[in-house]
């Protein structure tokens, strides 16, 4: 058996798969699982006294789902690992768990041989993605890098004069304001709203808002 065997805590609100993994995991003599937890407060908890090596982490789950508590779990010990238990088709929280600081990633149904290999890969700081999320991962990259360069065309279209007002409509102020702001009348700041919206092709003020966060704009500070 080997000297110093890896920490497992496993956080799966499906009592019958936890058990499950739990059982298999334990048959690996590198392996001890630490911690069996059913939602992201328990494990967030648990993980602050048993300081897991590497955390087996479900997405949906009650009380707080994986992507919080494996933001939690990393701010606070960020030596230990965590591998996200995914569901084939669950792409966009895949990608949340990544900004949140997951490691690995791991379908549900996967064999015994290909979670223990994840598991074993984080031990050592290495990222692991199950084969069969592969292609999607990548493709929903590129998706992003395509959007990414779509924004700074956009933004790269505005004036110098139409990103101030838009700093100030992301800061949620209306014409009025932005006209003393920026030594405007009204009249100029809803010419440069309204050409503000033809270019990042959105409808009003909110949807123009959210453009300005996914193109890096902070909002104006209020005088």
């Amino acid at each position: 058996m080997p000297e110093q065997r890896i920490r497992v805590q496993i956080v799966e609100d499906d009592s019958v798969l936890r058990r499950t993994l739990a059982e298999l995991i334990r048959l690996e003599d590198d392996l001890l699982v630490v911690s069996e937890a059913s939602n992201g407060e328990q494990a967030f908890a648990e993980a602050m006294v048993v300081h897991p090596d590497v955390v087996l982490m479900d997405i949906q789950m009650p009380r707080m789902n994986g992507i919080d508590a494996t933001r939690r779990i990393r701010e606070k010990l960020p030596e230990t690992h965590v591998v996200m238990l995914t569901k084939f088709g669950d792409d966009e929280n895949v990608f949340a768990a990544i900004k949140a600081g997951a490691l690995g990633y791991v379908l549900k149904d996967a064999g015994l041989e290909e979670i223990v290999r994840v598991i074993r890969n984080a031990m050592k700081g290495d990222g692991s993605l199950s084969p069969a999320l592969v292609a999607r991962v990548m493709a929903e990259f590129n998706r992003l890098s395509q959007s990414a360069i779509h924004n700074r065309q956009v933004f790269a279209e505005l004036s110098r004069r139409e990103v101030e007002v838009l700093e100030c409509i992301a800061a949620g102020m209306k014409n009025a304001a932005i006209a003393d702001k920026l030594f405007l009348s009204e009249k100029t700041v809803k010419s440069h709203v309204g050409s503000i919206f033809k270019k990042l092709q959105v409808n009003d003020r909110t949807e123009a808002t959210i453009r300005a966060k996914e193109g890096g704009i902070s909002p104006a500070t209020q005088n």
